[in-house]
């Protein structure tokens, strides 16, 4: 029931939704479930729209609310393996947010 959190590269020549192509940049692999339960425990709007069991596409102009939700989220855990898995997201959100030819998927099972 992991969360994974997938820095893609968009490329769409023309308007049209057919001819877009999505490239992984990165990826976080949540393998013990540490993100997942995070977002669904957070109480957060950003954070509970993640669905473990589906994908939610963000763009770069929503990492901000993304990043700030992250930030008060670790700073109310204590595990360093929770704080790790927050960091990871947050370093693709920030890669993200300075480069708007990506999205950010956060990815359930």
């Amino acid at each position: 029931m992991g969360v994974d959190a997938v820095l893609m590269r968009v490329q769409q020549p023309g308007t049209g939704p057919r001819r877009r192509r999505l490239t992984q940049v990165d990826v976080f692999v949540d393998e013990a479930d540490l993100f997942a339960r995070l977002c669904t425990g957070s109480g957060l709007p950003m954070l509970s729209r993640v669905d473990p069991y589906g994908t939610l596409v963000l763009t770069a102009v929503e990492m901000a609310q993304l990043l700030s939700e992250i930030d008060a989220t670790r700073r109310g855990v204590t595990e360093a393996s929770q704080r790790a898995a927050l960091d990871e997201v947050g370093r693709l959100a920030r890669i993200c947010q300075e480069d708007s030819s990506t999205e950010l998927h956060l990815e359930g099972d």
